[in-house]
């Protein structure tokens, strides 16, 4: 599946619902929350999210709470308000392609 302009929103809300986490946290949690619809490589996830990072709408510490240290991410207050922005947009483009799904079928 095409994820270009919507990985953003991914990452925005599997942040938002899991809380802190590390990147791999990330990935597992969008995995297991959409049956295996969406099984990103790490290749794809970790320069998006240190490019939400550059951007402020997230940002990361290291943890030394497992064996080894890891980066968790968190979003910011602006990444929330992005978050809701980008939800009511794809809210209105899922809406407009379902009711051109229905009307072609």
């Amino acid at each position: 599946m095409e994820l270009r302009g919507h990985l953003d929103l991914l990452l925005l809300g599997a942040l938002a619902a899991v809380g802190p986490a590390h990147g791999y946290a990330v990935i597992t949690a969008l995995r297991e929350r959409t049956d295996d619809a969406f099984d990103l490589p790490e290749g794809t996830v970790y320069p998006a999210l240190h490019r939400l990072e550059r951007d402020g709408l997230v940002v990361s510490q290291w943890s030394a709470e497992a064996a080894r240290r890891r980066r968790v991410y968190r979003l910011t207050s602006v990444g929330l308000a992005a978050l809701e922005v980008k939800s009511a947009q794809w809210e209105v483009f899922a809406t407009g392609v379902q009711r051109v799904v229905q009307w072609a079928t």
